[in-house]
């Protein structure tokens, strides 16, 4: 029995057609051939059909995109839009409020201090200036008590006026003696002024300046010293220059002693 063999050929490859394209004008257009039959053109596969998952990977991107977006924006925003003072957290106003409470407490604080020093230098002031008055006097003392005081007899040691009003002083003067120790010294104390009025000069006396025709001397009577005053009145448009103490004792010689109106007054001027 004989085999059937079969044989084999080759199969030639399909030919491909070919398409002349006619020469046309330079105005013609040539013509393309139909789809259909372009080279190597084979029928069109048809489009995957859409499954539910594949949308929702798409909303999910698009969601996550829109997302990112607005993130974007809002700390863009975030970063450059200006700073609102009135939207301060409730513990940074708190912080300030306490701040400025402290700072109020310290500025009373440093204003008290001020006030106390300034008060205490005034009291230092006024405590030095009597000590200075105290250690004036314990001179004066030891001048006149002393063993080794000067001798004196009765004498005017100073003499000091304060305005009382335009025309009204007060006088206080200050009558020693340490000759006679142990001895009282008594009599009585007037005072004149010499000075000029209407360009011409004036002298006015005990009382002229009293104000009374009268007007008896202001008494005294002391060891060593006394302090004697009184008030006396000078007329409208008087310039005085000068004023003169008498002291006329119960036994004995009067004594008289002059002081400048500038120098009796200087102790009742400002800063004096």
């Amino acid at each position: 029995m004989q085999a059937h063999v079969r044989r084999w050929h080759p199969v030639a490859p399909p030919r491909r057609r070919r398409y002349t394209v006619p020469m046309t004008e330079p105005d013609q257009t040539p013509e393309t051939p139909p789809p259909d039959e372009a080279p190597g053109a084979g029928p069109e596969p048809a489009p995957a059909p859409v499954t539910q998952q594949a949308r929702r990977g798409k909303w999910w991107l698009a969601l996550v995109f829109i997302a990112s977006l607005a993130f974007g924006v809002w700390g863009a925003w975030k970063t450059f839009a200006p700073a609102d003072t009135t939207s301060q957290p409730r513990d940074q106003r708190a912080r300030v409020e306490a701040l400025e409470q402290q700072a109020a407490t310290l500025r009373r604080s440093d204003q008290i201090s001020r006030d106390a020093n300034r008060d205490l230098q005034g009291t230092l002031a006024e405590r030095d200036e009597e000590i200075a008055g105290l250690r004036a006097d314990v001179a004066f003392y030891e001048r006149f008590v002393g063993a080794t005081g000067q001798r004196r007899g009765l004498t005017v040691h100073q003499l000091h006026l304060q305005p009382q009003s335009d025309q009204a002083w007060h006088f206080t003067t200050t009558l020693t003696q340490n000759l006679n120790r142990g001895a009282v010294s008594s009599g009585e104390v007037t005072l004149s002024v010499e000075g000029t009025r209407d360009g011409k000069l004036q002298t006015l006396d005990w009382d002229a300046l009293r104000q009374d025709p009268d007007a008896a001397g202001i008494a005294y009577s002391f060891k060593y010293f006394q302090e004697v005053g009184g008030d006396l009145v000078l007329p409208p448009g008087y310039q005085p220059m000068r004023v003169i103490v008498r002291l006329a004792p119960k036994s004995g010689a009067a004594v008289e002693q002059s002081f400048t109106w500038a120098d009796a007054t200087r102790r009742s001027e400002p800063g004096a």
